[in-house]
């Protein structure tokens, strides 16, 4: 995943400044699976030529992924033409006035712990992320909440489980996967324990799309 700082930046983050089309990447960010224009237009309470348009500007500005599939997967004659799936873009926009680059500071100090072959760093920053977690489980209150508050955009499945549809470190992690995984593994058994839940409900478990840590119900 990219992350883009840059003139186009600003723009990008000033289509959010109109509440219907706010409206309509919070719903299409809320999803798994990419969503059509009805489903939008539902959401949103507007007509799907209006939603349409919104849409599209937010994928012009890099803001949504367009793909096109036929409806409810219906193949050969009679099938219709494609229509327009929407989903969030893979890309991360922030802007900083002046420019900071924080990425690049965590990059460095991620590849800097990983080339530690004492494990030294790695213990330590574990240890601190827990500490950490621990305070953001005691400011945030119930636990939903205080991860959403940290960015990671929980949300509960069939089983039960809390998945995260964001990890906060994605960039980070896609170099250096097993030092930010454990670290993020800190940081949540950490937000359990400062929340008053079992720590040991928080699962290191790798998944594409989503957080690579999954917190089970309680027993």
């Amino acid at each position: 995943m990219e992350t883009q700082q840059s003139p186009e930046s600003l723009t990008r983050l000033s289509a959010l400044a109109d509440p219907v089309r706010q409206r309509l990447y919070e719903f299409v960010a809320s999803r798994d699976a990419p969503v059509g224009r009805d489903a939008a237009a539902e959401s949103a309470g507007i007509s799907r030529t209006l939603a349409a348009y919104h849409l599209d500007r937010l994928a012009e500005v890099g803001l949504l992924e367009v793909s096109y599939a036929r409806q409810n997967d219906r193949t050969g004659p009679g099938a219709g033409r494609p229509a327009k799936r929407y989903a969030r873009s893979a890309s991360e926009v922030s802007v900083t006035v002046p420019p900071r680059d924080f990425g690049l500071l965590a990059r460095l100090l991620a590849t800097a712990a990983e080339a530690d072959e004492t494990g030294v760093v790695g213990t330590a920053l574990n240890r601190a992320a827990g500490e950490e977690g621990v305070e953001a489980g005691r400011r945030g209150g119930e636990l939903i909440g205080c991860l959403r508050q940290s960015g990671y955009e929980p949300a509960i499945d069939d089983d039960g489980d809390i998945v995260l549809r964001n990890c906060p470190f994605h960039q980070v992690a896609q170099r250096q996967t097993e030092l930010v995984c454990g670290m993020n593994h800190a940081l949540i058994r950490g937000i359990l324990t400062g929340a008053g839940a079992d720590s040991e409900r928080a699962e290191l478990a790798p998944c594409p799309g989503r957080c690579c840590v999954v917190i089970h119900p309680e027993q």
